[in-house]
């Protein structure tokens, strides 16, 4: 009796191993949804627009880019988490998706266990900026100026939880300033608010206000990596005033926890020949991001460990939904 069961769940293995297989051989046959979970305009739709048309000549079907904000990100990751697992829905994760567990404590999802995580796509590193109006040109001046007037600059951020809030709340705190927090819902919001002089200070990913500090529409202080970037030669970095001190977001990609083996291998391989391109590779490099292509592993990984950090920021500083 006993070998007999065994049998039967061996048999009963192969043949869930071989429909799965099938699956993928199959996959996908029709549209992908790609979710956005902020509105057009930001850094997450900067990267799902860059990679899109060549993910879709990669999986064989049209990959269609669905931007689904508010909530920091949460509504739009809710919906990846209510999904099937299949295949057919996937999402572009910001850095927001790592501390949204600290900070909304109702969440219908699990910041890990809801999602089967395909790949860190890569970084950005994060520029301080001022609107035109304020006058601020210098990290030094900002910093002046902030001590001399606490809490009369505002910062926006395209959420409460995202990086531009928590870099900003951070370097506040290394250097004893008070700002005052505008949160908006996505980076687009943000970024209209800054050019029209609604808010006076912003810090964001490097591709998305190359175009602006060029074009003189916003002044670039500071640069959250270790060296200037190449695209911004002359903008200093953040670290010559605050010793140590870095900044950057990333843009990963999820699906709904549970994809079958073969599906989820299927994704991977064409997100990372995709990002391997070189008009995806050079058109997002230019631009100042720096493209990982990370395993599912090492993602994951990744956002456990910033889950960490950034709750410890969150629970010093107080920092709530408003």
């Amino acid at each position: 009796m006993m070998k007999q069961r065994w049998r039967s769940a061996i048999a009963a293995a192969a043949l869930c191993a071989a429909a799965g297989a099938a699956w993928g051989q199959g996959y996908p046959d029709r549209p992908v949804r790609l979710i956005v979970p902020f509105p057009p305009g930001g850094s997450v739709d900067y990267v799902a627009r860059n990679i899109a048309p060549v993910l879709s000549q990669k999986l064989g079907q049209t990959v269609v880019v669905d931007n689904k904000g508010g909530a920091s990100g949460t509504i739009g990751t809710a919906e990846l988490a209510r999904a099937p697992a299949d295949g057919y829905t996937l999402m572009l994760a910001f850095d927001s998706h790592a501390v949204n567990g600290s900070l909304y404590k109702n969440l219908s999802y699990d910041t890990i266990k809801s999602f089967d995580y395909i790949s860190l796509i890569g970084t950005m590193p994060a520029v301080l900026l001022t609107a035109k109006k304020t006058g601020i040109t210098t990290l030094q001046q900002f910093l002046d100026y902030a001590r001399a007037h606490p809490g009369q600059l505002n910062y926006g951020s395209s959420g409460v939880g995202g990086s531009n809030h928590l870099n900003l709340a951070a370097l506040a705190a290394r250097t004893d300033i008070k700002l005052t927090h505008v949160p908006y819902r996505g980076g687009g919001p943000m970024f209209n608010a800054v050019l029209g002089g609604e808010v006076d200070v912003v810090i964001a990913s490097l591709p998305t206000i190359v175009g602006f500090v060029q074009g003189g529409r916003l002044n670039a202080l500071a640069i959250g990596t270790a060296q200037p970037a190449p695209a911004l030669p002359d903008v200093p970095p953040i670290a010559t005033l605050v010793p140590g001190f870095e900044a950057y977001s990333w843009v990963g990609m999820l699906a709904p926890a549970g994809l079958p083996a073969e599906v989820r291998k299927r994704v991977q391989q064409a997100l990372s020949d995709t990002l391997a391109t070189p008009q995806v590779r050079d058109s997002m490099e230019q631009g100042g991001f720096n493209i990982v292509s990370s395993s599912p592993e090492q993602f994951q990984q990744r956002v456990q460990a910033e889950s960490q950090r950034w709750g410890k920021l969150i629970r010093d500083t107080g920092i709530k939904i408003e």
